[in-house]
């Protein structure tokens, strides 16, 4: 272990909590601050797509309310002195810090402000925004628009159709999540959020959204000429890395902080970044760099970042797990392992698409790089394995 005695941690949610748990169970017993931009304790995000826009409030993340560090909540980094090794926070304090975990995560993109400042007009990433549009879907809304067929997107168009709603969502791609999951998958998933009651709407852009007199939500213009009446609407445009704070700080940054393999910020043994702000070079898919946007990446990689950064380079280890993530539509598991975007081949090795259970293996030069399977988990953590080892294409179904 190395000699460090003041440890920050800037971002609180899942890779944050896990690096200053492990830091912890770890052996290090010096200072240890947790900067929060939310005033509220770490919770679990993924149910607030899901659960809580029905109701269910339990965002508890296991040791989220109980960890052993300084709590800063409510505060946000806006400015990293890599030189006298101090982080300074939006009230003009500074934190000194002889390791540092950056873990800020990502934010959504936005449509333009005189369009998000309609009524009506929500985005979703915070336990706020969830309860916000959960008191909006409980007035009733007549139409509800969802831009954006991502697994966020999905979700939300999901848990409105199971309160009886009518929704349109409007993807600019051919099809949702085909840069994800791959063909087809997406093709099964255009089908079952049709077959769901889903208007889904692909190929288009959303240009513009038309408010009323009253300053409300009243319709959106696509990229065709269509307008699609909406009383709500929620932007599902992806997101972006929280990475303003560290301009001029010598910390690489493109789309996320640039790490080694470790973990570690480029030329920095003394920072390391996890969850979806870290970009690292993956040895499983060519040293490629890659981001994951996903629970269960920031969960595994913060806790390696922090291991990484009491060991230091030297004893520090490759971060190569392969991520396997999911989300759940209209009843349905649709699951993704490694990356399906990298392959030059995708073949069904297991199931049938008309009995919505199948699994697609995705292969570059004959190498498996990724999966993705509909209402298959044991499939998918069978060809996750299979990724990890560097096999072959699996023969097809």
């Amino acid at each position: 272990m190395g000699d460090h005695t003041r440890i920050v941690v800037v971002g609180a949610s899942l890779a944050g909590i896990r690096a200053v748990q492990t830091l912890r169970s770890e052996g290090y017993a010096g200072e240890l601050s947790l900067v929060g931009a939310e005033p509220h304790l770490p919770y679990n995000r993924p149910p607030l797509s899901k659960n809580v826009l029905t109701g269910d409030d339990d965002v508890a993340l296991p040791g989220g309310d109980q960890f052993d560090a300084a709590w800063l909540g409510g505060r946000r980094a806006v400015r990293l002195d890599t030189t006298g090794r101090a982080v300074v926070l939006d009230d003009g304090s500074e934190l000194a810090y002889d390791g540092l975990v950056i873990a800020t995560g990502a934010r959504p993109r936005r449509l333009p402000e005189d369009q998000m400042a309609l009524t009506g007009v929500h985005v979703l990433r915070t336990i706020d925004d969830a309860k916000a549009l959960r008191a909006a879907l409980a007035r009733d809304p007549r139409q509800v628009v969802v831009i954006g067929g991502g697994f966020i997107g999905g979700e939300v168009a999901s848990a409105v159709r199971a309160q009886g709603m009518d929704v349109t969502l409007i993807e600019s791609g051919p099809l949702p999540m085909i840069g994800v999951v791959g063909r087809e998958v997406a093709e099964w998933l255009a089908e079952h959020h049709r077959r769901n009651g889903v208007d889904l709407v692909t190929g288009v852009r959303a240009n513009r959204l038309e408010g009323g007199p009253d300053g409300r939500i009243a319709a959106v213009q696509l990229s065709d000429g269509r307008s699609i009446p909406a009383d709500l609407l929620i932007a599902g445009l992806g997101v972006e890395p929280n990475t303003e704070w560290l301009d001029g700080s010598d910390v690489q940054v493109q789309d996320g902080v640039l790490t080694d393999d470790k973990l570690f910020a480029l030329g920095f043994p003394d920072i390391v970044a996890a969850g979806d702000v870290a970009r690292w070079p993956h040895r499983i898919f060519g040293d490629e760099p890659v981001r994951v946007e996903h629970w269960a990446n920031a969960n595994e990689q913060g806790a390696s970042a922090a291991r990484n950064l009491l060991r230091g380079p030297a004893g520090a280890e490759p971060f190569v797990e392969v991520a396997g993530l999911g989300t759940r539509v209209h009843g349905k598991r649709v699951q993704w392992a490694g990356f399906p975007s990298l392959a030059d081949q995708g073949t069904i090795v297991a199931g049938s698409v008309e009995e919505s259970k199948f699994a697609v293996a995705f292969s570059r030069d004959g190498v498996l790089v990724g999966a993705a399977t509909v209402n298959y988990p044991k499939e998918l953590n069978r060809l996750r394995g299979m990724i990890a080892a560097g096999a072959d294409q699996p023969a097809p179904a």
